[in-house]
């Protein structure tokens, strides 16, 4: 497959594929790295247990994320990412879906580093953080906050998806006590318990990503910027993301069809902004679902 077969094809996938894809490169790469050369240059990208050597490489309280132990562990995760993924992106648009998650992972990480560095019993072991727990956690216990008793099928049987998030938060309270991985239960908390504010506050009206959010815009704009300028000298236009059709001026009625379609999505939308998504009818949700899955 060519190079412009392969970004056609990246182009096309959701936000939560594209995050997956990029979970799995890295993963192969990393790998293929630490087979030919050795550890040393992943470590670089894990998140440390003491909280000097994390000054060193701050970048580590995200980059983290990306790297797994072995294929299980990544496989659980992105399959997660990708069941939980679906879900909230035919709620919500991409960028709420990432504040969520990236959200989920720094504070994940950084309950991470408060346990190695406050509990003095767990000083004494060496290791670091590695996995997209936190974040999956995060995105997982979103959806299970925010459409509570949605049903989802899980095997032989429908389980609501407030019983998924009750029965993941006990699985790792319960293996706290146990030891072995204990600063990956209190990362992958951490997540659950940042999805579960956001979808709470969220609920209210409350969006507590959106500083998160500009500052990304912010960073965005930098890289921009700096690309803006092609050829000799002439800058691209800027493109510019909508996420509502908007009425032509000249009130053309070329594709009444599409229009009809696109106001009727907008109007569920705005149904669950004031009411919530429990307010919608099954007809509703069944028609929200298909729209998601052509998009």
């Amino acid at each position: 497959m060519k190079g412009g077969e392969l970004r056609y094809h990246y182009a096309r996938l959701s936000v939560a594929e594209k995050l997956i894809a990029i979970n799995v490169i890295v993963f192969i790469v990393m790998w293929l790295i630490t087979a030919l050369i050795g550890p040393n240059i992943e470590n670089w990208f894990a998140l440390p247990q003491d909280f000097f050597d994390f000054l060193v490489q701050p970048w580590s309280i995200v980059t983290y994320s990306f790297l797994h132990a072995d294929f299980f562990h990544i496989l659980w995760n992105m399959y997660i990412l990708y069941v939980a993924g679906r879900i909230m992106l035919n709620l919500f648009d991409g960028k709420r879906f990432l504040n969520v998650y990236f959200l989920g992972v720094i504070l994940g990480g950084l309950l991470f580093l408060f346990s190695y560095n406050i509990f003095p019993s767990l000083i004494g072991l060496n290791t670091s953080l590695v996995g997209a727990s936190a974040g999956v956690m995060a995105v997982l216990i979103f959806i299970c906050t925010y459409i509570p008793n949605q049903e989802v099928r899980i095997i032989f049987f429908n389980v609501k998806l407030w019983q998924v998030g009750i029965f993941v938060v006990l699985m790792d309270l319960i293996k706290i006590p146990m030891g072995g991985n204990l600063g990956g239960h209190l990362a992958h908390l951490g997540g659950a318990f940042l999805g579960y504010v956001y979808a709470k506050q969220l609920y209210k009206g409350t969006d507590i990503g959106e500083g998160f959010s500009k500052l990304m815009d912010s960073i965005a704009d930098l890289f921009k910027k700096s690309s803006a300028t092609v050829g000799n000298g002439r800058k691209k236009a800027p493109m510019k993301t909508v996420y509502r059709k908007q009425q032509s001026s000249s009130g053309s009625k070329s594709s009444p069809p599409k229009d009809n379609h696109q106001q009727k999505i907008d109007a569920i939308l705005d149904k669950i902004s004031k009411s919530g998504y429990e307010s919608l009818s099954k007809s509703e949700k069944d028609y929200l679902f298909k729209a998601g899955k052509e998009d």
